[in-house]
């Protein structure tokens, strides 16, 4: 291990996955990257969980995230708000970009599974991000582990976790739950929370439950464009009105659902931003169709939702 220092401060509230912008020929648009973050730490997010599923991060290289992270930094965005999604199917990439950040300064990394190979046994992930946290071999390192079986299809267990907490209870800090299942996330709360292992809910829908039962917060896609209302549920959640602040994030929610999710999220801010380059999805993903967009804005439009101070916090992007 490096010598010892000071750990960043622990991020609780509401973290967004960041879309990422990417220009005609799907290179990312830094600048667009780094305003659209700015935006969000000013509307309501506490943390960027850049590099997240909704973020495209597994069609980037490590290279590409690298230059992302590096220019948030010199964009002035503090890396005690950034919590990188670091895991990858290879085991030097989850090395090179978790050493990056955490030499950075960054509050944490968001790991994923290595989730090409399905089926593979508990002690073969046990290696995978032991070997990350012995190689990275820093005492800053705060890594929280990601659960998303429905798309990594790798899950990470409840015995899993024991372990690695064990093991390394000064470098595993925490979950991301993106089962959608609310059981399970209650099942990690009840079995880990009291021993100071930050659980964060995969969406807002889950928010006040998460609180209620011990949580931190959510990390959610939805943050992105909503980050004021699950924000003030964050804040309220032990207040009269937590229910119904609830219900009307989670009735936003339910309108992005009916979408692809990534495509939505993108669509969304190119129209309040009034920048339509930022719809641009990279290969194999693509937009949405001009009659999803105008359904989608109809839709939203209809609950009164807005995106104040995107398009002027947009303007001012140079081609």
């Amino acid at each position: 291990m490096k010598p010892a220092m000071s750990k960043v401060k622990r991020i609780e509230g509401v973290l967004s996955p960041v879309i990422t912008p990417f220009r005609k020929d799907y290179a990312p648009y830094e600048e667009r990257f780094v305003r659209h973050c700015r935006w969000l730490l000013k509307s309501g997010c506490a943390g960027l969980a850049i590099f997240g599923t909704n973020s495209e991060a597994n069609s980037m290289s490590v290279g590409e995230k690298r230059r992302l992270l590096e220019a948030l930094v010199k964009g002035g965005v503090s890396p005690a708000t950034l919590m990188p999604g670091t895991g990858h199917c290879a085991l030097a990439d989850s090395i090179e970009l978790t050493r990056a950040a955490v030499e950075l300064g960054c509050a944490g990394v968001l790991m994923l599974p290595p989730f090409y190979y399905k089926g593979v046994s508990d002690e073969g992930l046990y290696r995978n991000f032991a070997e990350v946290i012995e190689r990275v071999g820093d005492e800053r390192l705060q890594l929280y582990l990601y659960h998303i079986p429905p798309v990594s299809q790798v899950p990470i267990t409840l015995a899993l976790i024991e372990r690695l907490l064990k093991q390394f209870p000064a470098s595993v800090a925490g979950v991301k739950d993106s089962s959608g299942d609310w059981p399970n996330t209650k099942a990690m709360l009840d079995a880990f929370a009291k021993s100071g292992f930050d659980v964060f809910a995969g969406s807002e829908v889950f928010l006040l439950d998460n609180m209620r039962g011990g949580g931190k917060g959510c990390i959610t896609a939805t943050g992105n464009i909503n980050p004021g209302a699950i924000d003030k549920v964050f804040r309220n959640w032990r207040g009269p009105d937590a229910d119904v602040l609830q219900k009307d994030i989670t009735a936003t929610r339910n309108v992005m659902q009916k979408y692809p999710m990534m495509a939505a999220l993108k669509a969304v801010i190119a129209h309040y931003a009034r920048d339509a380059e930022w719809a641009t999805m990279r290969p194999p993903l693509v937009e949405l169709t001009p009659a999803q967009s105008k359904a989608l804005m109809a839709e939203l439009e209809a609950r009164g939702f807005d995106m104040p101070g995107l398009a002027a916090a947009s303007a001012t992007v140079t081609a």
